[in-house]
């Protein structure tokens, strides 16, 4: 699987982090079909269905920065740079 890995440092707290990325998760599940819950600091999901099939990762949340990992299928590798790019994007908006 191609792998994307990034981090943002943030000065919003833990807790505001984490309302973040609760919303960037949700968004994604309207948008794309994720599944995705809690494991502690981190969110782990995953599209079971839809356009991104087979793609998984999780979005780590500390006090000072966020870092998304996430896993493309064979199918999505050719967009990696797309993905990455709206990562990004997404990242610097919240």
């Amino acid at each position: 699987m191609a792998t994307i890995e990034m981090e943002k440092p943030h000065s919003i707290g833990k807790d505001g982090a984490r309302k973040k990325a609760e919303e960037l998760a949700d968004r994604m599940k309207e948008k794309i079909g994720i599944e995705w819950a809690w494991a502690g600091d981190s969110i782990k999901f995953e599209a079971k269905s839809g356009a991104a099939k087979g793609a998984k990762g999780r979005v780590d949340v500390t006090d000072s920065k966020i870092r998304v990992e996430v896993d493309l299928p064979l199918m999505l590798r050719p967009l990696k740079g797309m993905v990455e790019s709206r990562i990004k994007e997404k990242l610097d908006t919240l």
